[in-house]
């Protein structure tokens, strides 16, 4: 069983400790059903799980509740989930993604599509990266020309989750407002639009759907503009501000999910007449493990908690939770992988595909190497 000392760090509420507690049940219960051999329908099937179970109103709170974001959930929900399945925690986390603008600075209105992905009724996507813009958000390229009461938008998106299967795209174009990230504009766009195609369905080693998309001469109102216009780079890392921290927590979820997997391995595995745990090399190896989990939680619920607690921006802080999350998190999987020898490698086992999983994880969001940009600047700033 997963060491859940964490959940009395002060860090946390009582509502938090139920709600994890709820949540692991529900995964025990729930999350073994799903067949995973096609992609698409896996995800669509674990949205409607997810939103049936009532997790899905935490992915995108509602703007007017009292209190309408809560980091620390969302952080404990994708760590749990990631610990017990890689594609349940991708499935909770783009409807997060996707509707976070909305969430953030949505229109009443535009509130009606959360209102369903809320409850699984609609798949939703976050369609900011571009073939020659991924980390450098202020450079991309896609246009949306006002003609009237509407925009025109042209261009290609890239690397977009949940591509081909959303019913509903937070897309970033340039508007033109002025040069670079002060002339760009988030439109919340159907994915019914005309002109919106998946002109490519793209491959990655831990199987999740994503995609390319094409907009030529899509036609939208301007009432499809969330928050505006001209701001959609502040929109973007208004909800990458919060979702960065999440992503550090389901690199958590999969590290904690290898040191269950080791101990597991370690104690019933004999070697030369004894068990493995009580070599030193080992028992080396599983304090590193140990430090990394707990020392990486530390950075994400530090993270969390003082977004929660009122700080306007947590940049710096959810830049070195992801950073330090994600590697270290690679490096307890490499060493559950040693730890289990041949069987480590095997297709299908616990470290193979947990393997598979992390390594995107210091990549999307934010690359590891970016994240260190945004951590020497708040602090070149702040000292």
């Amino acid at each position: 069983m997963t060491d859940r000392s964490f959940l009395e760090w002060p860090f946390f509420e009582d509502r938090h400790r139920e709600l994890a507690t709820a949540l692991e049940t529900w995964c025990v219960e729930n999350l073994g059903t799903v067949d995973h051999s096609d992609t698409d329908a896996a995800t669509v099937a674990l949205v409607r799980m997810l939103g049936e179970g009532g997790w899905l109103r935490y992915s995108g709170p509602d703007p007017e509740a009292p209190a309408p974001l809560d980091v620390r959930s969302l952080c404990l929900i994708r760590e749990t989930l990631a610990r017990h399945d890689g594609l349940a925690d991708f499935a909770f986390a783009m409807q997060g993604l996707g509707m976070g603008a909305v969430s953030l600075s949505g229109s009443s209105g535009q509130r009606e599509w959360l209102a369903r992905t809320r409850k699984g009724a609609a798949l939703s996507a976050f369609a900011l990266s571009e073939p020659a813009s991924g980390s450098d958000v202020a450079s991309l390229a896609t246009t949306a020309v006002r003609d009237g009461s509407h925009y025109v938008l042209n261009g290609e998106k890239t690397w977009i989750s949940n591509g081909g299967i959303a019913d509903v795209y937070t897309v970033f174009a340039r508007t033109g407002e002025a040069e670079g990230a002060r002339g760009l504009t988030a439109f919340l766009v159907p994915a019914d639009t005309p002109g919106l195609e998946i002109t490519e369905r793209l491959e990655v080693m831990a199987p999740h759907p994503l995609a390319r998309l094409t907009f030529r001469d899509l036609r939208i109102g301007a009432d499809a503009v969330i928050g505006t216009p001209g701001e959609g780079f502040k929109v973007a890392m208004s909800v990458l501000d919060v979702f960065r921290s999440t992503v550090a927590a389901a690199a958590l979820g999969f590290a904690r999910a290898a040191l269950d997997a080791s101990l597991e391995r370690v104690r019933a595995r004999q070697l030369f007449g004894a068990p493995l745990s009580e070599l030193q090399m080992v028992q080396g190896h599983i304090a590193d493990m140990a430090l990394d989990v707990d020392a990486s939680a530390l950075l994400i619920y530090r993270a969390a908690w003082t977004k929660d607690t009122g700080a306007a921006r947590v940049s710096r802080e959810a830049a070195m939770a992801k950073l330090f999350a994600t590697d270290q998190a690679q490096r307890v999987i490499d060493k559950a992988v040693q730890l289990h020898g041949g069987d480590g490698v095997r297709v299908g086992s616990v470290p193979e595909r947990l393997y598979r999983e992390i390594r995107a994880l210091r990549i999307y969001e934010g690359a590891s190497d970016v994240q260190k940009v945004v951590i020497a600047r708040a602090t070149l700033k702040n000292t």
